[in-house]
């Protein structure tokens, strides 16, 4: 389990009704307080629901690098079950402290769970990678940073890992020269596969790209289909051997001979209909690309559709969401969702997002329903069919700012993670 769901595109299968009316104040199953904010996605896997969290430290110079966390809440009533440090302490830098501020808006925390249904692995925006039993017992750690070098990221780390058939896969596509005093020159962009029983790696993939400095930096998740790995960044979408790492495909670029050197990658790819979306950053299009291609494509080659015709068709955050056979887009920078037609790019119906708040939390849909969060921590609930507004709910406080993390489903349940607290919708 991951924090795009079963299907790695946001959606839901089951045939139970979700929930339209709820609240932060009396409309909930349950709710547990959290230790600190994060962008975290909750996993949930049986009765167990799984989350990264983070015990800020008060010094103001090392805010935002407290304690890292793993928590593991009960379904069915929401107690802590347990609540493991999962932080080394490791923090990169040059020695003199510029490595030691993180971004405002994120922590090490960011990063989202994934279990196998044996065992539950948390990594952070620091290197550290930890993997519990579900009982929460130790079963190993590393740390990536120590192994292969600091990362070099404009903005705090916080690629979600991927566990497929078997493997943990984790991408690594960082700029190649040292930013705030972090990383080295030269340093690869590389994916990693390791035995999720052990940690140890399997084999390490060097993933070259084209890219300027900042533009070589992502965030994105590796997406499985077909017996292949889907890695966007470096201003290129690739397909890789999960057994080798070796690349199939090659497909670029939205970003023309580079020339934007401040284009971070932050939507994860989505596969649907037999494309998967690229979101380029900031205000550029949205980009459908051709499943089984091989060899290197650029342009037109290998291309569906873009939406440079739709300007109000664009993603700088929110991962895209595919449900029921179609891609559904937020725009944090637009302020709108917009249902979209996978083989033509045709917008069906777009619905301006309401309130002064960014919608950046990658939407979800089940029954019907797509969920989605904007910065205060608003739930707001609309129609896939219809795209009109069900509900919106306030689900933290009147001063949340940066609510980043996805509303997640599992059977007739939603379950909504703010800076403050867990809720279970039911």
């Amino acid at each position: 389990m991951n924090w795009r769901g079963p299907l790695h595109n946001g959606s839901s299968s089951g045939k139970q009704r979700l929930p339209v009316k709820f609240d932060g104040k009396k409309r909930f199953k349950w709710k547990a307080s959290l230790p600190g904010a994060s962008a975290a996605t909750p996993i949930i896997y049986n009765d167990c629901v799984f989350v990264s969290s983070i015990e800020d430290a008060k010094d103001s110079e090392k805010k935002g690098a407290g304690n890292l966390l793993a928590l593991c809440f009960d379904r069915e009533k929401g107690t802590l079950l347990w609540k493991r440090n999962a932080g080394s302490g490791y923090r990169p830098g040059a020695g003199d402290g510029s490595a030691t501020q993180l971004h405002s808006r994120s922590n090490y925390a960011s990063p989202s769970a994934v279990t196998d249904g044996k065992r539950v692995i948390f990594f952070f925006g620091n290197g550290d990678l930890v993997s519990f039993s579900l009982s929460g017992k130790e079963e190993w750690r590393r740390n990536l940073q120590k192994d292969y070098g600091d990362f070099c990221f404009q903005w705090t780390f916080s690629a979600s890992p991927t566990l497929h058939d078997g493997r943990l896969y984790l991408p690594i596509l960082q700029r190649d020269e040292s930013v705030h005093g972090r990383g080295k020159p030269n340093s690869p962009s590389y994916l990693l596969c390791m035995d999720p029983s052990t940690g140890k790696t399997i084999w390490q993939h060097v993933r070259p790209s084209k890219a300027n400095k900042e533009s070589l930096e992502s965030f994105a998740t590796i997406i499985p289909h077909n017996g292949q790995l889907i890695v966007a960044g470096g201003d290129v979408l690739t397909g890789h051997e999960p057994i080798s790492g070796k690349e199939i495909w090659r497909w670029g670029t939205w970003n023309p001979n580079h020339r934007e050197a401040w284009w971070r990658l932050v939507p994860s790819p989505v596969v649907g209909a037999g494309v998967v979306l690229a979101c380029a950053p900031k205000k550029a299009p949205v980009f459908a690309v051709k499943l089984g291609l091989k060899g290197t494509h650029e342009g037109k080659d290998g291309l569906v559709w873009d939406s440079g015709d739709s300007p109000s068709l664009t993603s700088d955050v929110p991962t895209p969401l595919f449900y029921a056979g179609k891609f559904y887009i937020l725009s944090d920078l637009r302020k709108n969702l917009s249902r979209v037609d996978p083989l033509t790019g045709k917008i069906e119906w777009s619905l301006p997002m309401p309130g002064k708040y960014k919608w950046r939390s990658s939407p979800t849909a089940g029954d019907g329903k797509i969920y989605t969060m904007n910065h205060n921590a608003e739930v707001i609930v609309i129609s896939a069919k219809e795209g009109k507004i069900l509900h919106l709910a306030r689900m933290g406080g009147d001063y949340d700012d940066n609510t980043r993390s996805s509303v997640a489903i599992a059977g007739k349940q939603l379950f909504i993670r703010t800076n403050e607290n867990l809720y279970c919708i039911e």
